[in-house]
């Protein structure tokens, strides 16, 4: 498909079962030109920002970094390492709040930004000569992950994709949920870095075709999109308008619209061959393989009716959410809600918790509208809604009843926590809240399980050893035992020639005594007065021998 001709041809378009036509409030923040966001007093880093294993700090208290040194790592395939977002002082490495739904405090490096804003030298590499593996190296070591709100490695998820033939490459650009303006300001603002990171993508997959989806409500994004696709001549690589649906910007979701095709329950899309990756993502990996530069800024839209001024910022990892308050105004408000995402599928933060990588909104709501919460009428809406094809009420009354494992086996982890049957719930039960809590309950059980397991197997393994180890002394011993009871009853036997020991040992003082009886020397050819004192002395020792009475 040279120069996006194939777009001019008609694309069927398939349906998933349920969603909504929400009210998208877009134009709140939309409607305001791409800013970049000051340098806050502290920057608050979460060393885990990834699906995975937790980072551990490359600094230490004390330490000055710049824009772009590595601050953070992990050994570990599954993991992203954490860079610094503008340079200053490392002031603690300590539990601070985090941005998660349990309200949790986690470990986090705290940088106190110099305002220099210094970086380290951004090399960009010679991709000429780069191998697959080199670039998804690259892209691993820019601590880039889906920043669609999934946030799994980026490199660890082309790798494994990359092992399978993919067929098909989905870039999505959806962008369902209400207020939410990130992505659109993104595909608007650079449209030609999105391209690039999806090229980058092409060259690591090799996939047979690539479908970029874009909810029609972004009329301004799309023609970006298509002028910059355009430009870059990119073969088999189509943009598709799809409907404004919630949760269209969904993986599966999309999958389904743009190819008919759904990935069956604990299965991976990669497995029948497709592969999803946000247009954000693919500016994260031009900005990392066409510039040198890892992941420490993000847009992040600022919106809500309880602040003043909505728009998006080009914001830095680590940024304390009220930060970002005082960046739209402040809030207009007595009583605000501060949710990291959308009004769907996001949480409530606290204000001094650090913006993360999947950021994407803070969005701030009257916490005084808030519906009053009713017992559960039984009606099936959220039935008929839901897009996994779920049975919501079934889940919840298991959830509040802690019948986890009834809740499993309703397909609990299918559920894509996008709140479409809260959102059409009359009595207004935090139902996703609910899942997200059993999710967790399970989660927690499995690991528990998981360490109680593994202790077990360890200690049966030692008791196993010791007991191997125990058999084979005592056969070592037992074996020592018979041969000494062997050698009592049969004693060897002895030469004929061989003496008795005491027999033996005379006869070496004798033969020691026989040499060292020295011969007389010098008595050849003596004269004849030689001869005679000779004589005279053997005379004169035998007369001493015999006594004087001889």
């Amino acid at each position: 498909m040279p120069d996006g001709s194939r777009s001019t041809l008609p694309f069927h378009l398939h349906r998933f079962h349920g969603g909504l036509h929400l009210e998208d409030h877009k134009q709140e923040s939309a409607t305001r030109p791409l800013q970049t966001a000051s340098l806050p007093g502290q920057l608050i880093l979460r060393l885990k920002q990834h699906i995975g294993e937790p980072n551990e700090p490359r600094v230490a208290v004390g330490d000055r970094v710049l824009r772009g040194q590595k601050i953070a790592d992990t050994p570990e395939r599954v993991a992203a390492p954490l860079h610094a977002p503008s340079s200053g002082t490392v002031v603690a490495i300590e539990d601070r709040p985090v941005a998660h739904p349990s309200g949790k405090s986690d470990r986090c490096i705290v940088i106190e930004p110099d305002g220099l804003d210094e970086a380290i030298a951004f090399e960009p590499p010679d991709l000429e000569r780069c191998s697959r593996e080199d670039l998804l190296r690259l892209i691993r070591e820019a601590g880039i992950v889906g920043l669609g709100g999934a946030v799994f490695p980026t490199a660890a998820k082309a790798e494994t994709a990359a092992a399978h033939p993919i067929q098909t490459l989905i870039i999505n650009g959806a962008e369902c949920e209400p207020w939410i303006t990130c992505d659109d300001l993104l595909m608007r603002s650079r449209p030609e870095a999105v391209i690039a990171g999806i090229r980058h993508l092409q060259r690591i997959l090799e996939p047979a075709q690539t479908l970029i989806g874009i909810e029609d409500n972004k009329p301004e994004a799309i023609a970006a999109m298509q002028q910059a696709l355009d430009e870059a001549a990119l073969t088999d690589t189509r943009l598709v308008p799809i409907p404004t649906v919630y949760p269209s910007g969904g993986e599966k979701q999309l999958i389904k619209i743009l190819t008919g095709h759904e990935v069956k329950s604990r299965h991976l899309a990669f497995e029948i061959g497709l592969l999803c990756q946000n247009v954000g993502t693919c500016a994260a990996i031009s900005d990392a393989l066409d510039r040198g530069q890892p992941l420490t800024h993000r847009i992040v839209t600022v919106t809500g009716t309880g602040v003043r001024e909505p728009g998006n910022w080009v914001v830095p990892l680590g940024t304390p959410f009220e930060h970002l308050v005082e960046l739209a105004g402040g809030f207009s408000v007595e009583r605000p809600e501060p949710i990291m995402g959308g009004p769907m599928m996001g949480f409530e933060v606290r204000l001094d918790a650090g913006l993360v990588k999947a950021g994407n909104c803070l969005l701030i709501l009257n916490r005084d509208h808030r519906p009053e919460e009713h017992e559960c009428v039984r009606c099936g809406r959220c039935t008929d809604v839901c897009p996994a094809q779920l049975l919501p009420q079934q889940l919840y009354w298991y959830g509040r009843a802690r019948q986890f494992d009834k809740a499993e086996e309703y397909h609990l982890f299918d559920c894509i926590e996008c709140g479409c049957c809260a959102a059409v719930c009359p009595s207004h039960l935090p139902l996703v809240q609910l899942y997200r809590y059993a999710k967790s309950e399970i989660r927690e059980q499995q690991r528990k399980s998981w360490k109680s397991d593994r202790a077990r197997k360890r200690h049966e393994f030692r008791e196993a050893r010791i007991a191997r180890q125990k058999a084979e002394e005592e056969e070592r011993r037992r074996k020592k035992r018979e041969a000494l009871a062997k050698k009592k009853s049969t004693p060897a036997a002895r030469p004929e020639t061989e003496l008795d020991p005491v027999q033996a040992a005379l006869e070496r003082v004798k033969a020691r005594k026989a040499a060292q009886q020295v011969a007389p020397k010098n008595t050849d050819n003596l004269t004849p007065a030689q001869r005679r004192q000779i004589e005279e002395a053997e005379a004169r020792r035998r007369k001493l021998k015999q006594g004087p009475d001889s």
